[in-house]
C-alpha cells in the first residue's frame, strides 16, 4: 500500500513525532490543507475502484449490506439508549464500519475473534443475528448473552466470536492463548484480536506480542486507531504514537492500512491471515480509522471540532464504497435502496424483538458463574421473589 499524504491518515515521520511530544489540546487537532486533502481523496478513491475490479460482485455487495447493517443497527441503539431501553455503557461502532467487515472477511467460519467493549459491530458481521445482540443491550434473556453481559460483553461461542471485553486491553492475552491453543492442538485456525490504540500503552500487549512471535502463534493483532483514547488525542498520550512500528521491537511483520476503505482493510488482513495460516507467524496491523461518536453515549464530545469530524466524514466509508461501486457498474441505485430497506426492516424487527424478549429469570443470578453450578440457591431466590 502507497503511504498516505494527510496527516490522519499516514505515519508521521521522525520530525513530526518529536515535535507532537510537546503538542497542546489546540496542537492536537489535525491541521490539512484542503488541496492536499482533495488529492489524497482522489487518489483512494481511484484506488478502491482498482481493488473492486478484482472481486466478484456478491463479495462487495456483501461487504457493503454488512457495513450498512452496523451502521443503521448502531442508529437504532442510539435511539433505544436515548429512550432509556439500554443501561450502562454504549460504545457505538459509527464511522469505523469498514475495519470489521474488511478484516473479517479474510477469515474462515472456523477461525477466531475478539475484541473490546465497542463489540456491536463485530458481532453482528461475525453472524449473531441482530435480534440476539440487541436483546443482549436490552439486558433480556433473548440476548447473546442471556442478557447479563450488556453492550460491553457480547460473546458468541457457536459463531468463534469470544467476546466483548469491557477491560481496556485485557482481550489481548486471551487471544494470544486462543492462538496457542490452535496451535497446541495442530489445527490452521486463525485468531484475530481487536483493540484501540490506548490499549497499545497496556503492558499486556508488548508481553503477548512477545509470546506470540517467541512462539510462533497464527494471532493477527488489529490496532483500530480511531486517533482518540476517549477524549484525549493519541499525541497527547504516546510518545511513539505510529503504532505499526512498535512490531519491530518484537521482529515481527506490520502494515499501515487506511481504515475508511474496507478493500484496503480486506487485502491487508488477507496477507496477515494468510501468514498467520501457512507459515504459524503473528502480525500487526494498525488500521487508522474514525469514530463520528463519542466515546460512548455519555461523552459529549467537546475536545473535537464540528470541522474535523466532518472533515472525516466526507471519507464515510459506506458513502465512499457505494459510490464507487455505483460507478464502477456492480450497483445502481435500486439495488442500494433495496439492500437499505431490508436492512431497516431487520434492525426495526431487532427492536421489537428485544422488546418482546424477557427479563431473566433470578435464578439466571447463579448461573454461569462456576463449572460446577451451585444447587439449592435457585429455589430460595424464587421463593423470597
Amino acid at each position: 500500500m502507497s503511504e498516505l499524504k494527510v496527516t490522519p491518515m499516514r505515519p508521521r515521520t521522525d520530525s513530526e513525532q518529536s515535535s507532537a511530544a510537546a503538542a497542546t489540546d489546540t496542537e492536537a487537532t489535525d491541521h490539512v490543507d484542503a488541496d492536499e486533502l482533495r488529492e489524497e481523496h482522489e487518489h483512494r478513491r481511484q484506488e478502491q475502484q482498482r481493488h473492486i475490479e478484482g472481486l466478484d460482485r456478491e463479495t462487495l455487495l456483501r461487504m457493503l449490506r454488512r457495513m450498512i447493517l452496523v451502521r443503521r443497527f448502531e442508529e437504532k441503539a442510539a435511539e433505544a439508549y436515548t429512550l432509556g431501553k439500554i443501561g450502562g455503557f454504549c460504545h457505538l461502532y459509527i464511522g469505523q464500519e469498514a475495519v470489521a467487515v474488511g478484516s473479517l472477511a479474510a477469515l474462515r467460519p472456523d477461525d477466531y475473534a475478539l475484541t473490546s467493549y465497542r463489540d456491536h459491530g463485530h458481532a453482528l458481521v461475525m453472524g449473531t443475528p441482530p435480534d440476539e445482540v440487541m436483546a443482549e443491550l436490552f439486558g433480556k434473556a433473548g440476548g447473546c448473552s442471556a442478557g447479563k453481559g450488556g453492550s460491553m460483553h457480547l460473546f458468541d461461542a457457536e459463531r468463534h466470536f469470544l467476546g466483548g471485553h469491557a477491560i481496556v486491553g485485557g482481550q489481548i492475552p486471551l487471544a494470544t492463548g486462543v492462538a496457542f491453543a490452535s496451535k497446541y492442538r495442530g489445527t490452521d485456525q486463525v485468531t484475530l484480536v481487536y483493540f484501540g490504540e490506548a490499549a497499545v500503552n497496556q503492558g499486556v500487549f508488548h508481553e503477548s506480542l512477545n509470546m506470540a512471535q517467541l512462539w510462533k502463534l497464527p494471532c493477527v493483532y488489529v490496532c483500530e486507531n480511531n486517533q482518540y483514547g476517549m477524549g484525549t488525542s493519541l499525541a497527547r498520550a504516546m510518545a511513539q504514537s505510529d503504532v505499526s512500528r512498535k512490531a519491530c521491537a518484537y521482529d515481527m511483520e506490520s502494515d499501515f492500512v487506511d481504515g475508511m476503505d474496507v478493500l484496503a482493510v480486506y487485502e491487508a488482513t488477507r496477507r496477515a491471515v494468510e501468514r498467520a495460516r501457512r507459515d504459524s507467524l503473528p502480525s500487526l496491523l494498525e488500521i487508522r480509522t474514525y469514530r463520528f461518536m463519542g466515546h460512548s453515549m455519555s461523552d459529549p464530545g467537546h475536545y473535537r471540532t464540528r470541522a474535523e469530524i466532518e472533515k472525516y466524514q466526507e471519507r464515510d466509508p459506506i458513502k465512499v464504497f457505494s459510490q464507487n461501486l455505483r460507478e464502477k457498474g456492480v450497483l445502481d441505485d435500486a439495488g442500494l435502496k433495496e439492500i437499505e430497506d431490508r436492512v431497516r426492516e431487520e434492525v426495526e424487527h431487532s427492536v421489537k424483538f428485544a422488546d418482546q424478549s424477557p427479563e431473566p429469570a433470578p435464578e439466571e443470578l447463579y448461573t454461569d458463574i462456576y463449572a460446577t453450578p451451585i444447587k439449592g440457591r435457585e429455589s430460595s431466590i424464587v421463593n423470597r421473589g
